[in-house]
């Protein structure tokens, strides 16, 4: 079996990743590493050596469109973690190349630029991969399968909870990092549509009913969006969303939190009520008093989305595991979450406070009555903008989406004044 030969766009950031995963498969013999690029690659000089690129023949550039230039007809794979904004012209210059493209999530957060990556990835020979990481994994997979086949009965719902802490200095880590738009271009970096991006993905992958590679189509949203941090973008997202199946989805994700990391999918059954954690266990809880422990243990999300991809690239798999035609549904639930909401509206004053971990040297913010406002969200529907200063979201549909990059704007002008 002959490997896969890469090229890997970018040093820096999650691209780093990368590059460790494709040197640990290089070592089995199941890909190769042919070229990399990076503007500022000499700051790169430690890592460099560390991923013993000179060694492994490795040709480096200053720019992705002279790496595809010299080597294009060496690769099977160009791979693309780079800032969210840059993605669509990349995927164009891989696909334009005769190249298959590993995408990192999310494809875009503009719905009009993804129909256009759409639409130019039909004329590829292998369909892009957007890398939402768990939706290959096994207890996923026998879980949704097992929703497929009614054993829990009629999916009326699912639930997701992610109180994920987020520093001050986070914001900082990028030019991109908490921003609405770049250049006149959207970018949308959030909690919602980036950082936990993977986990909202999963959501809408439970409760596609069409097949185990399927996900829910949407017919409502309502939103409010929120901040604490002196962001363009907001940091915490509580959105309703109904499925053209007649199910109702309740997502509360937030960075404006301070303590541990936490997540939890749930979906509601007829018969049972499932909780999913990803690298915990998930459990099955019956009506009848029953409870089933599953482990889902640890996973390495890259390797095994790299190896997935190979098996498709190879012709073993007759799909990527996320298409960019699959990612549609949290492309426009992400932009109809913006149309709802209308604004982002900062956290009172009397709510916020801010406190040093000393142990990390960082600040992070913390919104009294958070927890509560997230259980009473996610159990009861209950909206928190009475008690923080906003009115209701409003009800939005897919024909409310050409409202989009006007409601994107004008959260940027109200920003900015």
């Amino acid at each position: 079996m002959e490997p896969i030969r890469i090229g890997i766009i970018g040093m820096g950031g999650f691209a780093g990743w990368h590059h460790n995963t494709i040197a640990r498969l290089e070592e089995r013999g199941l890909a190769k590493l042919v070229c990399t690029c990076d503007p500022n690659a000499a700051a790169f000089a430690t890592e460099q050596q560390n991923w013993r690129l000179a060694q492994r023949g490795v040709c480096v550039f200053p720019d992705y469109r002279q790496l595809l230039g010299a080597c294009r007809r060496e690769l099977d794979l160009l791979v693309v973690p780079t800032p969210i904004n840059l993605h669509a012209e990349m995927h164009r210059a891989g696909i334009e190349a005769g190249i298959a493209v590993y995408l990192e999530k999310p494809p875009t957060l503009d719905y009009a630029e993804l129909e256009t990556m759409i639409t130019l990835d039909q004329k590829a020979k292998k369909s892009t991969l957007v890398a939402f990481n768990f939706i290959v994994e096994k207890p996923r997979l026998a879980l949704k399968q097992r929703l497929l086949n009614g054993e829990f009965g009629a999916v009326t719902g699912a639930r997701l909870m992610a109180h994920w802490p987020r520093p001050a200095d986070y914001f900082r880590r990028s030019a991109w990092a908490g921003r609405l738009m770049m250049n006149a271009r959207v970018v949308l970096d959030s909690c919602f549509g980036n950082a936990n991006a993977h986990f909202v993905h999963n959501m809408l992958f439970w409760l596609g009913q069409g097949g185990l590679s399927s996900w829910a189509q949407l017919s409502s949203v309502r939103a409010e969006l929120y901040r604490a941090h002196a962001i363009e973008g907001a940091d915490t997202f509580f959105v309703q969303a109904l499925t053209q199946a007649g199910q109702t989805m309740r997502f509360a994700v937030t960075h404006a939190c301070a303590g541990q990391a936490s997540h939890m999918e749930t979906v509601i059954c007829e018969n049972a009520e499932i909780r999913y954690a990803v690298g915990g266990h998930a459990e099955v809880r019956w009506r009848d008093g029953r409870n089933e422990r599953i482990e889902v243990g640890g996973f390495d999300g890259l390797t095994e989305n790299h190896l997935a991809y190979h098996r498709y690239l190879r012709g073993e798999a007759e799909r990527p595991a996320t298409s960019l035609v699959d990612s549609r549904p949290f492309v426009m639930l992400n932009d109809l979450s913006h149309v709802s909401s209308g604004r982002i509206t900062p956290f009172p004053a009397e709510r916020l406070t801010w406190a040093r971990d000393e142990k990390e040297q960082k600040v992070y913010s913390n919104v009294a009555g958070m927890s509560g406002a997230i259980d009473r969200f996610l159990e009861h529907g209950t909206w928190p903008g009475a008690d923080w200063g906003r009115e209701p979201g409003a009800l939005v549909t897919t024909a409310d989406l050409p409202r989009f990059h006007d409601t994107v704007r004008q959260m940027l002008a109200a920003t900015t004044r």
